[in-house]
């Protein structure tokens, strides 16, 4: 595929492609390196996967979901309010409107009601992403890739049916992608917004073919595989990647059925 655009994201693309080469767990491979990442945390019996990645969508998930704060909770409540609901809803208003003239500043101006919240949102899980990675960060590559993959195994997990970190529904990918649009759009930390984009589409990528267990250890891709997906994915600029999530539940060439 040919790269148009260099800088930071094809850096980054540089960077996953040479530590699975490498042979240091981007793609679920193991070695010294990886468990080295997370030196610095308590071992957990069972735990499968790389330790610092497990730990960070741990947090992820126990700040934003299990054990929320009351503020966020709130926001939560009022984005439901006014879209109707947290996920699909939101989806299908960006829909509606990528595919009219005036976009992307329509859906900016229709979640623009709701901009504190989202700034709180945008707020709480860069927060958790700051916690443990650094900026452009290529351990952070190697987290969205265990986790699009399923072999991040965490016995600490409240529902054993759900022990793997990995997206749980059809429709996560996408509500991420269209918050993180809406947040880059209304200037919401938007330059942190666009470079973990990318990511994002990455992760659903991994997760569309690998199609992993929920609540068992899983198998990592090829590496090839990985690889493939990082070049496509990590240089993509906001538009391309707003056309490929046009594209439901899976990325073009996967069995996607049109959004709409």
């Amino acid at each position: 595929m040919a790269i148009h655009r260099i800088g930071r994201r094809q850096t980054l693309r540089a960077a996953l492609a040479a530590t699975v080469v490498a042979g240091t767990g981007i793609g679920g491979i193991g070695g010294a390196r990886a468990a080295e990442s997370g030196g610095h945390l308590p071992p957990v019996p069972g735990m499968r996967g790389d330790r610092l990645a497990n730990e960070f969508w741990y947090v992820l998930d126990d700040t934003t979901l299990f054990h929320r704060s009351q503020e966020l909770d709130d926001a939560y409540t009022a984005i439901r309010t006014y879209a109707g609901g947290l996920e699909a809803p939101v989806i299908q208003a960006w829909v509606t409107r990528y595919n009219q003239p005036g976009y992307p500043g329509t859906f900016r101006d229709w979640m623009a009601p709701i901009a504190e919240q989202l700034r709180l949102l945008s707020e709480v899980q860069l927060g958790v992403v700051d916690r443990f990675y650094r900026r452009r960060d290529p351990r952070l590559v190697t987290a969205f890739a265990g986790f699009g993959q399923g072999t991040l195994y965490d016995p600490r997990r409240p529902e054993p049916a759900l022990s793997v970190h990995t997206m749980n529904g059809e429709a996560g990918y996408h509500a991420w992608h269209v918050y993180a649009r809406a947040m880059a759009l209304l200037g919401i930390d938007r330059r942190r917004w666009e470079e973990i984009g990318p990511l994002l589409g990455f992760a659903w990528a991994l997760q569309s073919i690998a199609k992993p267990s929920t609540s068992s250890p899983n198998p990592p891709l090829p590496p090839r595989t990985v690889v493939e997906q990082a070049a496509y994915w990590l240089p993509r600029g906001i538009e391309r990647q707003d056309a490929d999530f046009q594209s439901y539940p899976y990325p073009a060439g996967t069995g996607p059925s049109p959004l709409g």
